[in-house]
């Protein structure tokens, strides 16, 4: 993957779709009739992390992606209750993907937070599932002591309202990467984390305290797959092991690499999603 997100990024649509329950934004690249893969990107990130899976279809006749902003983020609109659960991103997902006119079953891809949305979805509408993929999936803290849930969700929210969208991405994006991540690399997720929205960041806090990712899986009965980094300190092998022992199977390892694995191992990731791994200058 020799370009940066942003030249990744040049030939894909971005674009806001209308759901009765308010706008999505996303974005979607490859020509196929119909949507292929659905891409649900983490807490502090937003559809441009997905720029290397995005930009390697952009052009290709056998397959259409898409990438939404999560409800909150982005021009998407806020969910209406303030301590949403997964269950509640998963209808949304569902009114989206309805307003795009996807009928035929769709492999589901769940970047850490995204993953957690990926379960309520495919337990919600399995048919409509082919495969469902989770990165570096963030098992939610829905079955933790609630002391531990408390500080988790309380020191996330008091860092945001201390240090603001933009001093929250400089303390942050390099916890996202692995050492040895390039700059510009660094610099798409900061860039990236530092446009959240305060209010939908918020909202998505609080469901990651609600979410139990281990006990949702367990329920799953779709094709899954599970691959995460060995460099990943933010949802660290040991806790992405759970998850794929719980889908019983063995997680897939991204070699070294960080949290932001869809940039950082963007050649790996298309290669298990079954997308180019060439990226052609738009």
């Amino acid at each position: 993957m020799n370009l940066t997100p942003q030249e990744a990024l040049a030939g894909v649509e971005q674009m806001v779709v209308q759901t009765p329950q308010g706008p999505i934004q996303c974005r979607q690249a490859g020509l196929a009739a119909q949507v292929t893969h659905v891409l649900l990107h983490g807490i502090g990130s937003a559809s441009a992390s997905w720029a290397y899976q995005l930009g390697s279809v952009v052009g290709v006749q056998d397959l259409r992606v898409v990438a939404w902003d999560a409800p909150g983020y982005g021009k998407s609109a806020h969910l209406e209750m303030p301590e949403p659960s997964a269950a509640n991103y998963a209808t949304m997902l569902w009114l989206w993907l309805d307003a795009l006119g996807v009928s035929s079953p769709v492999q589901l891809v769940g970047h850490s937070l995204g993953a957690l949305m990926v379960a309520s979805a495919v337990l919600q509408q399995p048919d409509r599932v082919s495969r469902c993929v989770f990165l570096a999936p963030a098992r939610g803290y829905g079955d933790a002591d609630p002391a531990e849930r408390k500080k988790v969700v309380e020191g996330r929210l008091t860092s945001l309202e201390k240090f603001g969208p933009v001093g929250m991405a400089n303390a942050r994006a390099s916890a996202m990467l692995s050492t040895h991540a390039k700059p510009w690399m660094r610099d798409a997720v900061r860039q990236t984390m530092s446009e959240i929205d305060p209010k939908g960041y918020t909202q998505a806090v609080q469901m990651l305290g609600q979410g139990n990712l281990i006990r949702d899986v367990l329920d799953i009965k779709r094709p899954m797959l599970v691959a995460s980094g060995e460099a990943d300190t933010i949802t660290p092998p040991a806790v992405c092991d759970q998850v794929a022992h719980a889908a019983q199977q063995k997680r897939l390892s991204l070699g070294e690499v960080g949290h932001a694995c869809p940039l950082e191992a963007g050649f790996a990731i298309n290669q298990l999603l079954g997308l180019p791994t060439q990226m052609r200058h738009h």
